[in-house]
Order: C-alpha cells, then sequence, then structure tokens
C-alpha cells in the first residue's frame, strides 16, 4: 500500500495551492486541523513525522505555525518548497492585513471589529478542542508525559517562562521517555520516500545560505534606511530571531519597542492591530504588516512582514537539516516526545484562557460546542465552518440579536 509520496510527484504549484487555501482559511492554531487534514489527503508525511516536525519547531524562536509549514514544505521540496508553503501561508493574511489597515487608518477605526472577534473565537474554541483532544491521545501516553503536560499548562496560565518549560521537556524526555529497544518496527519504517529518493541530500544544504543571504540583505537594507521603518525592520529582525512560542508570548516584546521605547503607535493603535490580526486567518503576527504600513505604506507592510517571519525561516532550514541525521537516536526520540506533551499542555491553557473569553457569552458557547461537533464528529471542512458560523454570528449581531 502506498503511503507516501516521493519528492518529484509534488509540483510547487500543487504545494503553493494547497498551501493558499490553507492561509485563507486557518486561525491560530486551528491551522493544525487542516495540517493534519492535508497531510492525510496528499499522503505526503506520516503522522510520525508530523509530530516530529511540531517538536521540532519549538526548539527554536519563531512563530509554531509558520515554522511547521516551511518545515513541511522543505521536507518536500528543499527550500523552493520551503518558500511557496511559507508564502502560500502568509500571503492571504498579508493582503488582508495591508487592506484592514488602510481602512483603519483612513477611518480612525473599525467599529465592526470587536463583535467579529468574539463569534471567532467562539469557532476557534471548538475547533481546538478537537485538535487537544487528537493530540494529547498520541502525545500523552505514560504519566510522565501527562506530568509534562500538567506543568506546561501550569507555566502558560501563570506566565511563567516558556523557553525554560520548553528545555525541561526536552531534558525530561531525553532522559525519561526514550523509546524501548531503539523505538518500534513501525517506527523505522516510517522514514519517508521523499527521504530514501534525495540522492543527494548534501545538495539541499545550498539552500541555507541562500536563504541567509535574503535575510541578511534585508537586515543590511533596513540598517542604510535611516527613517522609522528601517529601525522598526531591524527590530523585527530581532525579535524574530530571539521570540519563542506563539505569536501572544511575542506581543509583549514587540509592545516594548513600538509603544512603549520609540512610539510609533499609541497604546490604543497597537491593541487595535491585535484585534485585527485575531479576525484574520494566517499567523498572528501578521500585527508587523499593520505596523509597518502605518509607517510606510505597503511597502513598509512588506518589509515589516519579511522581517518577523525570515529569521525563523532560516532557522526552520538548518534544524530540518541537523534533525534529519540525529532523530533516531533514543535520546532525541525520548526528548520530542517531552516537547510534543508540553505542546499539548500549552495548547490546553491557551484553550482555557480563550474560552474565558467566550464564557459570558450564551451564544459563543453554542457557538463553540457546534463547530467542535462539525469538526470531530461531521468531518466538516474548517472553511464552512468558519464561513458559516461567522455569517450567522453577523447576521444575528445586524438583528440586534444578542452575541
Amino acid at each position: 500500500m502506498k503511503v507516501e509520496s516521493s519528492i518529484k510527484e509534488i509540483s510547487l504549484s500543487t504545494l503553493f495551492g494547497v498551501y493558499l487555501q490553507l492561509g485563507l482559511t486557518a486561525f491560530g492554531f486551528t491551522a493544525l486541523q487542516k495540517v493534519k487534514r492535508m497531510i492525510r489527503k496528499h499522503r505526503w508525511l506520516t503522522e510520525t513525522e508530523l509530530e516530529e516536525g511540531l517538536a521540532l519547531v519549538q526548539l527554536y524562536p519563531g512563530p509554531i505555525m509558520v515554522n511547521l509549514n516551511t518545515y513541511i514544505g522543505y521536507k518536500l521540496r528543499g527550500l523552493p518548497g520551503a518558500i511557496v508553503s511559507t508564502l502560500g501561508f502568509i500571503l492571504p493574511t498579508t493582503v488582508l492585513m495591508i487592506a484592514l489597515s488602510s481602512f483603519y487608518f483612513s477611518l480612525g477605526q473599525l467599529p465592526w471589529v470587536k463583535p467579529v472577534f468574539t463569534g471567532l473565537e467562539a469557532i476557534i474554541v471548538g475547533v481546538i478542542i478537537n485538535v487537544v483532544l487528537d493530540f494529547g491521545k498520541r502525545g500523552i501516553k505514560n504519566p510522565v508525559q501527562a506530568g509534562i503536560a500538567v506543568l506546561a499548562f501550569s507555566v502558560l496560565i501563570l506566565h511563567l517562562n516558556v523557553v525554560f518549560l520548553v528545555f525541561l521537556a526536552l531534558f525530561t524526555g531525553a532522559i525519561f521517555l526514550r523509546p524501548a529497544n531503539g523505538g518500534s518496527k513501525k517506527e523505522q519504517k516510517s522514514i519517508p520516500v521523499s527521504e530514501k529518493k534525495s540522492e543527494k541530500r548534501w545538495k539541499r544544504w545550498y539552500g541555507i545560505p541562500i536563504a541567509a543571504l535574503f535575510l541578511f540583505s534585508g537586515i543590511g537594507l533596513s540598517i542604510s534606511l535611516s527613517s522609522d521603518i528601517g529601525r522598526t525592520a531591524l527590530s523585527f529582525f530581532k525579535i524574530g530571531s530571539i521570540a519563542f512560542g506563539n505569536g501572544l508570548t511575542i506581543l509583549p516584546l514587540i509592545q516594548a519597542d513600538v509603544v512603549d521605547t520609540f512610539h510609533w503607535l499609541t497604546l490604543n493603535q497597537f491593541v487595535d492591530g491585535i484585534a485585527l490580526s485575531q479576525i484574520t486567518p494566517g499567523p498572528f503576527l501578521v500585527i508587523a504588516t499593520f505596523i509597518g504600513f502605518k509607517l510606510s505604506g505597503v511597502w513598509g507592510a512588506l518589509l515589516t512582514t519579511f522581517a518577523i517571519f525570515s529569521p525563523s525561516f532560516v532557522l526552520t532550514l538548518v534544524f530540518t537539516e541537523v534533525f534529519t541525521h540525529v532523530k533516531n537516536l533514543d535520546f532525541v526520540r525520548g526528548a520530542l516526545s517531552g516537547v510534543l506533551a508540553a505542546f499539548v499542555g500549552l495548547l490546553a491553557a491557551m484553550l482555557l484562557q480563550m474560552g474565558a473569553i467566550i464564557a459570558p457569552h450564551p451564544a459563543g458557547l453554542i457557538f463553540a460546542a457546534v463547530s467542535f461537533a462539525g469538526v470531530r464528529y461531521f468531518k466538516l471542512d474548517i472553511l464552512w465552518i468558519f464561513t458559516g458560523g461567522l455569517l450567522l454570528w453577523i447576521g444575528l449581531y445586524e438583528l440586534g440579536i444578542p452575541v
């Protein structure tokens, strides 16, 4: 039975089209649900490889979901695959954020954002419940993994150091979660056809210096610009290089530079930018697009978007190549099991925080339950869940029905 495809069977246009659709319909960590279905449908990777990638991308700075999609594209087609998968994922939300930013800075406000945001959060909660259940079933199989998940949950709820947690999960997993007898035969057979047929893998290393060249060119361009947009871009290059976790954990670093230190945005504008980034699909960090647009229009938006995402893009290529050579070592597999368990706990904590937002809204709880049932039991596409759910929510709001 055919389980995986080779690199040559996946065209770049197909990869870009799939990720463009994903970028149009995925909100936050609901993208995981879409990615899992995408992988199963196209048989590009195994479940084990997807989980390995999910654990791997938490080991270095950058937004987790963007890094995961870069990882998948790179596994399938090297540097070109990484570029088209990343570009396809972030392009829709970048274009949409530029349009919303134009309206916002022209009109001064977008009054419909708050009700749409609440409805969107309700739908997201339902979808993420399903994601937590899926990954919890595979990522928590013994008391050690359960303990790591509980610790991770507590760390996020108490606003403690997530980076320290990741390394603690790595260390604990490497010691206590090593696979017995070097792993099962099933695990050994999970090496993809793409890995077996990439006869000269060393050629893939050429992609890393090429990507790094573009990164440093962007930094050089920003240095040469004696203006606020140049300094803003440098700030985002810095943040993209050092900030771990999801968009919400990176926000304080952005606020410190953009609002508190350089005063490029007022606090109210920054909060509005957060709301706009929440109601757009794709990665949350397109708030960088919003900030860049405010300072220098479309050009500034594109530069700051490149600045926030490009450092972790290069890191993903490096870590994927290194991981390929060490992933079958017992302590590495154990370490990744620990990180995956921590991710389940972090996701559960995020779910609780988001649930607190919709709890005062009975309609929100109903929408969350319906979206969960739609994904888990009726296997509905997330595109239809979000489209139908948001249209219904906005309709209720316009009719004056409390939501």
